[in-house]
């Protein structure tokens, strides 16, 4: 059933208030989030190498637990390794083969690792647990039920937007742009564990940044501050290019105190607090398309490391932002668009429960003569859920 009603309220631009945030690549939860989601991309692989299919699996459970450091100016050491456990189900055997599962999980994870932090080395840095386990019966079943497109392993229901306001915008590409080989390259001595909290009150901005220093980058004090001018200084560059705000008030490290030494600085021994400061979980972090936007309905399902072909957790969460963005994005006179989607558990993927679609048109504008070319946009994207479903087995969609 697919339902095209108008959106009652006003758009989130027209909110006095609006509260984003974006945890960068190098936060704990985003690096759970991240290595789960490799693990379920690789698997995928494997799987289709042996039977030309993806197979049963959820690697949705994550947790890193932050390790112990000692750091000090120009310096420091790792005194206990961050710990990584992986879970949930998996196949372990395909094509008549057995698959090495956990082998598979902790492989990708050092490779994860090695790519996207680059003070961490995955060896002497981090201890892995593997927990995975073989799946029940009736949910490994379905994998063996014919039909191009899988049946739904759950009772779900998931939310999409678009377009993303002023404020998204320009927390999602501050964290993206600190994270940068162009930033790093000129400020290598910043950490990836990056998380930037917008709040805008009118037309005014105010963006609070955590960005640890990397200690052996730091001889003192002083130079921990002085750096952090420089780097505030090219913040605030890069902003006045963003956005149509009236004014941007811009706080880094706010914690941070002249005078009191190590208490008073922000600084990490590998980029980020897992080193010894904070734990990741999967599920706690940005949603599929980046952020935690507090005015904006949230889902609760955590896409990370769910089977991309079953999981409607995964798929639906995913789905729901892409077709907001092409019904936005195709038919004139949208100023913002949601679409909810809601599985039942043994339906086929490509065949929802619900699909509605809450459209807040420009003024003037009936919504009734575009309610049939969102619905047929939908149906659309309905009729091609297999190689939407490829592609997310993939990784061609990120989900954090």
């Amino acid at each position: 059933m697919i339902i095209v009603e108008p959106l009652r309220g006003e758009s989130v631009s027209a909110h006095r208030v609006e509260i984003v945030e974006r945890k960068g690549i190098g936060h704990p939860d985003t690096i759970c989030d991240s290595i789960m989601e490799a693990i379920s991309c690789a698997l995928s692989r494997e799987y289709k190498k042996h039977c030309g299919v993806v197979l049963h699996h959820n690697i949705d459970k994550g947790l890193l637990s932050a390790g112990s450091a000692v750091t000090r100016f120009g310096g420091g050491r790792m005194t206990k390794p961050m710990e990584l456990f992986v879970g949930d189900r998996a196949t372990f055997q395909a094509g008549g083969k057995t698959i090495p599962v956990n082998s598979i999980a902790i492989k990708t994870a050092k490779q994860w690792l090695s790519e996207n932090l680059r003070f961490v080395d995955p060896e002497k840095h981090v201890r892995y647990h593997s927990v995975l386990a073989p799946g029940s019966e009736e949910l490994t079943d379905i994998f063996q039920r014919s039909g191009k497109a899988r049946e739904a392993n759950d009772t779900s229901a998931l939310i999409g937007y678009y377009p993303l306001s002023s404020t998204e915008k320009i927390v999602l590409g501050l964290e993206r742009y600190l994270n940068s080989p162009r930033f790093k390259s000129r400020f290598p001595e910043t950490g990836e564990d990056i998380k930037v909290m917008g709040l805008r009150t009118g037309r005014t901005v105010s963006l609070t940044v955590a960005m640890p220093l990397i200690s052996q980058f730091i001889q003192s004090e002083k130079e921990y501050f002085a750096r952090k001018k420089d780097i505030q200084k090219e913040i605030r560059k890069f902003l006045t290019r963003k956005g149509d705000f009236s004014a941007v008030d811009l706080h880094i490290n706010a914690l941070d105190k002249e005078g009191r030494g190590l208490g008073g600085t922000y600084l990490s021994l590998l980029g980020t607090s897992a080193d010894s400061a904070d734990s990741g979980q999967v599920g706690r972090g940005n949603r599929v398309n980046g952020l935690i936007s507090l005015n904006r309905p949230l889902g609760t399902e955590a896409a990370a490391g769910k089977n991309p072909v079953s999981h409607v957790g995964k798929i639906y969460n995913v789905l729901a932002h892409k077709t907001a963005e092409k019904i936005y994005r195709n038919i004139g006179g949208i100023e913002e668009v949601y679409v909810l989607l809601l599985s039942r558990i043994g339906s086929p993927v490509s065949t929802p429960q619900m699909a509605s679609a809450q459209v807040l048109l420009s003024k003037g504008l009936k919504l009734k003569d575009r309610s049939v070319e969102i619905s047929r946009i939908i149906e659309k994207e309905f009729s091609h859920i297999a190689d939407f479903c490829r592609k997310l087995s993939e990784g061609k969609f990120p989900v954090c």
